[in-house]
């Protein structure tokens, strides 16, 4: 039997929880079984519960490392408002919309995340604050509580337009939908 260093375990883990998002974002959590996501990892099935307890567990673990993505790629925007307004500009672009797997995991599972389990609610409130937390200290630096209820409405209407974009068939439409949530996101962050 071989053995495997924890760094090995740990990079594995990684690698599942890496491409399970992807899956995820892409064809749902419901649409998307274990064998598939292990393949996705070039694993067996076999080695899921070496990882994980439940597909329950490894949703969990999918959605706080996604937000977790999501809040670091803040520290790499502008400082400020300018940085939120590029940010809206590109969350809320065409490219963003029509690549749901590499994109916003708020955007592309929040009507599954709302029928999973505690745990994996649990992980999302904890990202989803953080997120909010991130926008308001953009919005006022000097007094971000000030600024809680504008990153609520900012965050929550982002990722809403991008929803509805992905939805819509209309091409013209769709895109009509991220132009005016752009301009009601820089709204926002100009109040």
């Amino acid at each position: 039997m071989v053995r495997y260093a924890k760094e090995h375990k740990q990079e594995t883990r990684q690698r599942i929880i890496e491409t399970a998002g992807k899956r995820f974002k892409r064809d749902g959590v419901d649409g998307s079984g274990i064998s598939a996501l292990m393949s996705d990892a070039g694993l067996t099935n076999g080695a899921f519960y070496a990882h994980f307890a439940s597909k329950d567990d490894l949703v969990a673990r999918v959605v706080a490392d996604e937000l977790r993505t999501q809040v670091a790629k803040y520290g790499e925007l502008r400082p400020g408002r300018p940085g939120l307004e590029d940010f809206a500009r590109e969350y809320l672009s065409p490219e963003h919309r029509d690549h749901s797997g590499a994109g916003c995991p708020s955007a592309a599972l929040l009507g599954e995340i709302g029928r999973c389990g505690d745990e994996a609610k649990r992980a999302y409130t904890d990202g989803a604050r953080d997120i909010v937390a991130e926008i308001a200290a953009r919005l006022a630096p000097g007094d971000p509580r000030s600024a809680r209820g504008r990153a609520i409405g900012l965050f929550t209407m982002m990722a809403g337009a991008l929803q509805l974009s992905r939805a819509l068939s209309d091409r013209r439409f769709a895109d009509e939908v991220l132009e005016r949530g752009v301009e009601n996101a820089l709204a926002l962050i100009a109040l």
